[in-house]
């Protein structure tokens, strides 16, 4: 019994695995495959623009102006794209302006093909006869594409421009907290420093009163409490240079008893 569920839990692990395998190889072949084509068709793109611009500049007549129509359209479109695709990311509100590019693009696309037949179309007369409206219709797109993409740039860098006073307004507060600090210690140490000068120059340096005054009332004090046999009053005696330390006790030591006088 032992043995045949070791087994069975083999299997389950090595399915497990190869499910797994399985799994990882198909998503990075999906990967690569939508590698590959995103790669053709930015190749696509790029060598049909660049097909359109040899048109548009070699070419006289209609099929110029449809091949300048094309590049227009394209140019516009995808400047748009980028734009709103790229501010999103920062800005959720473009989500309403890339529906709207949305079903733009879905009309961008219908008169893209129509002008690529064009092309192609042998009757060169007719062609120049419905040019007007093809111009008309590529001006209406591209028009409201350059005002998406120019909205969502005019916005993006509003929010930059309030951003940069508000960081702006925040460094000046800074930098003037930071100026009446330092003046502050700087006038201190001025102050302490022409304090001194002046002790030195009048021949007491800061702190020398304090200690005289200190020595002066310990005399006085010594002074007033000595005195003659008959009444007078002697000269204060000087204090000593190493007054002895008084004898330390702890709390827990007794006071010594007197000697009996009896």
């Amino acid at each position: 019994m032992e043995a045949g569920a070791l087994i069975i839990f083999a299997l389950l692990v090595l399915f497990a695995f190869l499910g797994l395998g399985a799994w990882v190889t198909v998503k990075a072949v999906g990967a690569a495959k939508r590698g590959v084509d995103r790669t053709i068709t930015q190749a696509r793109r790029t060598v049909e623009d660049t097909t359109l611009k040899a048109r548009s500049f070699g070419q006289v007549g209609v099929a110029g102006a449809l091949a300048q129509l094309r590049l227009d359209l394209r140019t516009s479109m995808r400047a748009t794209q980028q734009a709103l695709y790229q501010g999103v990311q920062s800005d959720a509100s473009l989500k309403e302006s890339i529906a709207l590019f949305e079903r733009l693009s879905a009309h961008g696309h219908e008169l893209d093909d129509e002008l690529k037949r064009l092309e192609a179309e042998p009757d060169r007369r007719r062609i120049a006869e419905g040019l007007a409206d093809l111009r008309e219709r590529t001006a209406k797109i591209t028009q409201a594409a350059d005002s998406l993409r120019w909205a969502a740039r005019d916005r993006a860098r509003r929010f930059a421009d309030d951003d940069l006073t508000a960081l702006s307004e925040q460094i000046e507060m800074e930098s003037g907290a930071l100026r009446d600090w330092s003046r502050e210690s700087v006038d201190d140490l001025a102050a302490a420093a022409a304090a001194w000068d002046a002790g030195v120059a009048g021949g007491t340096p800061p702190g020398a009163g304090a200690q005289r005054g200190a020595g002066a009332g310990a005399g006085a004090g010594a002074g007033t409490g000595t005195g003659t046999e008959g009444g007078g009053q002697s000269e204060p005696r000087p204090a000593a240079l190493n007054p002895a330390a008084p004898t330390a006790r702890h709390p827990w030591q007794k006071a010594p008893r007197p000697e009996a006088t009896t």
